[in-house]
């Protein structure tokens, strides 16, 4: 008896967005990853590590697993390029001024020095203020344009200034969404209306965590990637997903109980679990924290693609 054959026949394609020095390309899936029958490219989710260069708050458990570099951001994006990341995820968090109140210039120098030192892609966030990041991502922007950025984040009440600065030199904008498809259209649609080229633009749905929402944002991810391929072309942008919040759930890094097991192996599973899932349902790009973690999803990103 013959079997019927489970492919699906989509209309639409992914776009490419072009990233660092041109050698990083995100998206171009024409199916569903890693379903090699219906999907023919054979490119794997790229991972980004995370560095930050301001240490309050950071989980301890994380940053020990740098072995002291996670205290310079370009020694530490330096471990990241050698344990094999794709792109760097750069938080400009001691820009706040509650924090250390970094200027925009020195902020934009370490980026640059990130940069020229790991010849990787960059996706940079600020620190969260919108007025301080608007200057912050400008210098940014300006210091670096040997390298095409992906500028983080623009969302529905302001995304102008971001693009603006991202456009005057070639970057890429982050356009956020909150768990909800049809706000991740209009997104696209804000920024390709100002100006900002379909090429120009990834996505970030938002992805929750294990234990935190991951099923629902699992949903939105394949809606969007489904609507995509069906030929939706607002939707046809490499989407990006940050699971380091996997480090904000109490069950992956409390200590309290040892009987749960080793602390730095369930927070190593708990992000490996949520990136999977991210990976499974469209992303094109992960952010993640531990290396570890990273390096399980490199290896088997590697196989369900068969690279």
């Amino acid at each position: 008896m013959e079997i019927p054959s489970a492919k699906e026949k989509y209309s639409g394609t992914i776009g490419e967005t072009v990233l660092g020095k041109g050698d990083r390309i995100a998206g171009g899936a024409d199916g569903m990853p890693f379903l090699s029958f219906e999907n023919s490219l054979k490119r794997r989710p790229m991972i980004a590590g995370e560095v930050v260069d301001d240490l309050t708050d950071y989980p301890e458990i994380a940053a020990k697993m740098f072995d002291g570099r996670q205290n310079d951001p370009v020694e530490w994006a330096g471990m990241w390029a050698e344990i094999g990341a794709d792109l760097i995820c750069v938080r400009l968090l001691s820009t706040d001024p509650a924090r250390k109140g970094t200027p925009a210039k020195d902020a934009a120098e370490t980026v640059k020095r990130i940069s020229d030192r790991t010849k990787l892609p960059i996706i940079v966030y600020g620190c969260g203020i919108p007025d301080i990041d608007e200057k912050v991502l400008t210098e940014v922007s300006n210091a670096v344009k040997d390298s095409r950025l992906i500028l983080a984040k623009a969302e529905e009440d302001d995304y102008k200034r971001l693009s603006s600065a991202a456009m005057a030199n070639g970057h890429t904008v982050l356009a956020f969404s909150n768990l909800d498809i049809n706000l991740a259209k209009q997104m696209n649609i804000l920024l390709s209306d100002f100006g900002v080229q379909k090429k120009d633009i990834v996505m970030d749905p938002l992805m929750a965590a294990l234990g935190m929402g991951l099923d629902y944002s699992y949903s939105v991810n394949e809606r969007i990637r489904l609507a995509a391929l069906n030929g939706d072309k607002m939707l046809q942008m490499p989407i990006v997903c940050d699971v380091t919040s996997s480090w904000g759930v109490g069950d992956a890094t409390s200590e309290d109980d040892p009987s749960i097991g080793d602390v730095v192996l369930r927070a190593t599973w708990w992000e490996a679990i949520t990136a999977m899932a991210a990976m499974v349902s469209g992303a094109d790009i992960v952010i993640m924290r531990g290396p570890g973690a990273a390096d399980m999803m490199k290896v088997y990103a590697d196989e369900l693609t068969e690279v």
